[in-house]
């Protein structure tokens, strides 16, 4: 049975680095070590205070998604919808896949590999000035179909903990020829869609629902941490981007905290 401290730490962890893009999947790993947790209920729980961070993306991206609506059903204009959902489809495809090889296979929660792809990633950021990028354009809106597709394949190895959901998406929207701050809302408008799958799908199982009736208050305690700590992280990262070497300054956080774990995977 997981304790409140636990849960609240964990809503913490999630908030702040889901949209951070360090890795919330990494860190949650390296919070239940430290936590000493569970690893059967804690995958558990932790799929379902996605649910807090959601809703943050919900009401911050509001008036986007109004606009985009009124796109599709007013305007009849398809095409930024269009390449959201193309953006979506590699990564779930590749969850679809892979669902039972990344639950069961003791390599998606190696702290080894967690570390290796935060720094892999995290390099990528520092270096994002030197990497090869495709004509400039003014936002996400000017995405073409194959490069919305690019961002989604880019976006498939974040199911490797460590590595980043929105982190990928905005070095591939850099590399796609937007700047910081289009790249990550284009990532967290994807996200959107692709947590809604995350929960419903949750949802589907009945040992799932089960946990959640037995569940529920710790559920919503963390949730609501999740909540609150999203709204702050949301905002910071997003005033943060727009400043030059934004990027590069997360590369080098993850660096030194890949290199904290190897060192304490090393002395174990």
């Amino acid at each position: 049975m997981m304790e409140w401290w636990q849960a609240f730490w964990l809503g913490l962890t999630q908030g702040l680095a889901e949209f951070i893009p360090v890795s919330s999947s990494g860190h949650l790993e390296i919070m239940r070590e430290v936590l000493s947790g569970n690893p059967e209920s804690f995958h558990l729980f932790l799929e379902f205070i996605n649910v807090g961070t959601l809703l943050v993306l919900l009401i911050y991206y509001r008036k986007r998604i109004v606009e985009i609506l009124r796109e599709v059903f007013i305007d009849h204009n398809f095409k930024f919808a269009f390449n959201i959902i193309l953006t979506c489809i590699p990564v779930v495809v590749a969850a679809i896949v892979l669902d039972d090889l990344i639950e069961n296979n003791p390599f998606f929660s190696n702290l080894a590999v967690i570390a290796t792809m935060m720094a892999t990633v995290g390099v990528a950021m520092i270096l994002i000035k030197k990497i090869p990028k495709c004509k400039k354009i003014k936002n996400e809106k000017e995405l073409t179909p194959q490069k919305a597709f690019m961002i989604g394949v880019a976006q498939c190895f974040a199911l490797i903990p460590g590595t980043s959901r929105s982190g990928t998406t905005i070095i591939a929207g850099r590399i796609a020829g937007m700047d910081n701050k289009s790249a990550a809302d284009y990532s967290f408008l994807v996200s959107i869609v692709v947590m809604t799958g995350v929960v419903l799908k949750s949802l589907i199982s009945s040992s799932s629902r089960i946990y959640i009736a037995e569940n529920w208050g710790m559920l919503l305690f963390a949730n609501a941490v999740a909540f609150i700590f999203g709204l702050i992280a949301i905002k910071f990262v997003m005033k943060f981007l727009k400043k030059d070497g934004s990027l590069e300054a997360f590369g080098w956080y993850r660096v030194i905290i890949a290199t904290i774990v190897i060192i304490f995977e090393l002395l174990k």
